[in-house]
C-alpha cells in the first residue's frame, strides 16, 4: 500500500537453463547465442483490474570468450580469435528481440584493466549491428562509478536511462 492505494507487486526471475555454470568457468556465448548466466527479471504491477510489467534481462557479454580460473584473484578474461563473434552474437539479440522487443543495453564492466577489451569489443559489436532495434548502448563502469559503497552514484546511471525507461 503506498499513499493508502493497495496494489500487488510480483517480482519473478527465470534463469536459462543455457549455459548456466560457476562464474569465471563459464562466460560468453555460445553458438546458438544463448549467454552464460542467462536470467530473466519481470516486475508486474496490478492494481483495480489493470497490469502492468517491466522485464530486464542480463548475462554474460554476448560473444566468444573465456575466463578460465588460476591462481590469481581475478584472471584475465580472454577473447576467442578465431570465431566469427557477430554470427553468435546476431542471434542472441535476434532472440531478444522477438521476446522483448527493442533493447537498451547496459554495460556494467570496467571500462580499464583487464575488462577494458570486453567493453571495447561489446560496444564496437552494438554499434556494428543494423537492425535498428537497440535505442541505447550506455557503458557504465559499476566499480569505479560506485566503490567505497556509493551506491548514490547509482542515480548518475538511472538518470541517463530515464528516458528511454519511461519509454
Amino acid at each position: 500500500s503506498i499513499n493508502g492505494k493497495c496494489f500487488d507487486w510480483l517480482l519473478v526471475s527465470r534463469r536459462s537453463c543455457f549455459r548456466a555454470g560457476v562464474r569465471y568457468y563459464v562466460r560468453g556465448i555460445d553458438s546458438e547465442g544463448h549467454a552464460a548466466n542467462f536470467v530473466e527479471t519481470e516486475q508486474i504491477v496490478h492494481y483495480k483490474g489493470s497490469k502492468a510489467s517491466f522485464v530486464q534481462t542480463r548475462g554474460s557479454i554476448p560473444f566468444f570468450w573465456s575466463q578460465r580460473p588460476n591462481l590469481k584473484y581475478k584472471p584475465k578474461p580472454q577473447i576467442s580469435k578465431s570465431v566469427n563473434h557477430m554470427d553468435g552474437f546476431q542471434r542472441h539479440f535476434d532472440s531478444q528481440i522477438i521476446s522483448y522487443g527493442k533493447q537498451m543495453i547496459v554495460n556494467l564492466v570496467n571500462q580499464k584493466g583487464s575488462e577494458k577489451p570486453l567493453e571495447q569489443t561489446f560496444a564496437k559489436m552494438v554499434n556494428s549491428m543494423a537492425n535498428g532495434m537497440v535505442s541505447r548502448y550506455v557503458a557504465f563502469d559499476f566499480h569505479k562509478e560506485c566503490s567505497r559503497m556509493r551506491w548514490d552514484r547509482l542515480q548518475i546511471l538511472m538518470d541517463q536511462l530515464a528516458e528511454q525507461q519511461d519509454e
